[in-house]
């Protein structure tokens, strides 16, 4: 949604209609993931995409004639072996993707919304797509939580709207607060009422969490590098070192800010004003012990980081080993660092680094092995 958001707008405050379509579930090899848009414009332009080429034209074609009903629609698209190329998703996967009509009267809140994710604010948007009482059927939720991303997601729950009922409102309220704290988008199914368990009304949750945050320690070229590459994948990038004439704005073009200041009580400061969540990535290059040891120590130690590596030989990393043993960390602790940091790629130069870097933590966060796919049988993405 973020990347087609200003066309969007743009026609939203023109008054005009567009026809929306979303990818809410995905099974096997999907191209593309829950929260995937494209749209069609009241000019017939086509914005964005929801398959990779796959299935565009028939999203296109049902988009104009859900702009001109207003009736929304849950449809799914998939193939079997023989049918294929017919349907035209050619990955072997099946997508659900939800289509509506989004204007001014249909979609109030979305200027409020749009603000939302422009200022940074924590924000997710519950849509009900299925239920049997198909008169419901496109009515929103706006969810935002207090605790933002990374607190405890029912700390305090604001919602505006309704689902059609209290207590769905408030079963869907809390299953997407849970998701914005995670920055997850993917459809809750409950009862018509809003039971825990059932699967008559499907809500769809769009979560807009501001970008995870991947920190970088050392001002050295390895991390200019791998703030660009970090960047890349959508962080939020902060190269953070002690010495000023190295941590300069000039020599890191691709991190969104460049700190002065000792390490270990920068993570601490962050961490304690609630700065650092359950996605953060954190990514130790400095290999100095006077730097690394103490960084380490506040990294290792906080409740909840998707990722700490740190750079450095194997004779670097025995020594940092030792060392943060000896400061009294626990094994649990110590497990959790990647250390050396990264996939064994081969790599030698700062890119080729930042690349390894990369991939571990995308093959970290996935769930991969990092193997060749060409060495590995069965499916490409796992289990349904």
């Amino acid at each position: 949604m973020r990347e087609v958001l200003p066309e969007l707008l743009d026609w939203w405050e023109a008054g005009e209609t567009a026809g929306v379509g979303t990818v809410v579930a995905t099974y096997r090899s999907a191209p593309r993931q829950p929260g995937a848009t494209m749209l069609v414009g009241p000019d017939g332009r086509a914005v964005g995409s929801v398959s990779g080429g796959c299935v565009e034209a028939a999203v296109y074609d049902l988009a104009q004639q859900i702009s001109a009903t207003g009736t929304p629609v849950l449809q799914r698209y998939g193939v079997s072996d023989d049918d294929a190329f017919a349907v035209g998703l050619t990955c072997g996967g099946i997508i659900d993707v939800y289509v509506e009509p989004v204007d001014r009267a249909s979609y109030p809140e979305l200027g409020e919304i749009a603000a939302d994710i422009r200022d940074g604010r924590p924000v997710a948007v519950a849509t009900l797509v299925t239920h049997p009482d198909q008169r419901l059927v496109g009515r929103r939720l706006v969810v935002r939580s207090a605790a933002g991303t990374g607190g405890r997601p029912t700390d305090s729950i604001d919602s505006l709207g309704s689902l059609g009922s209290r207590r769905l409102d408030e079963a869907a309220a809390e299953g997407a607060a849970g998701l914005l704290a995670v920055g997850q988008s993917r459809c809750l199914s409950f009862g018509a009422d809003g039971q825990r368990q059932g699967e008559a009304a499907r809500v769809f949750v769009r979560s807009f969490a501001p970008a995870p945050r991947m920190l970088v320690f050392g001002a050295i070229d390895f991390a200019a590098a791998l703030a660009e590459t970090g960047r890349f994948l959508g962080y939020r990038v902060t190269v953070c070192d002690a010495r000023p004439v190295f941590a300069t704005a000039i020599r890191f073009p691709g991190a969104d800010e460049v700190v002065v200041s000792w390490p270990d009580r920068y993570l601490a400061d962050e961490a304690a004003a609630g700065r650092i969540d359950g996605r953060a990535a954190i990514c130790v290059l400095t290999h100095d012990p006077k730097f690394d040891v103490p960084l380490l120590q506040v990294a290792l130690r906080l409740p909840e980081v998707a990722y700490v590596g740190a750079m450095g030989s194997r004779r670097t990393h025995a020594r940092r080993m030792t060392l943060l043993r000896e400061a009294g960390l626990t094994p649990a602790e110590l497990a959790r660092l990647s250390g050396p940091i990264g996939l064994d790629l081969g790599a030698r130069t700062p890119e080729e680094t930042a690349l390894s870097i990369a991939a571990e933590l995308v093959a970290l966060s996935n769930g991969g092995s990092g193997a060749r796919l060409t060495d590995r049988s069965g499916r490409i993405h796992g289990a349904d």
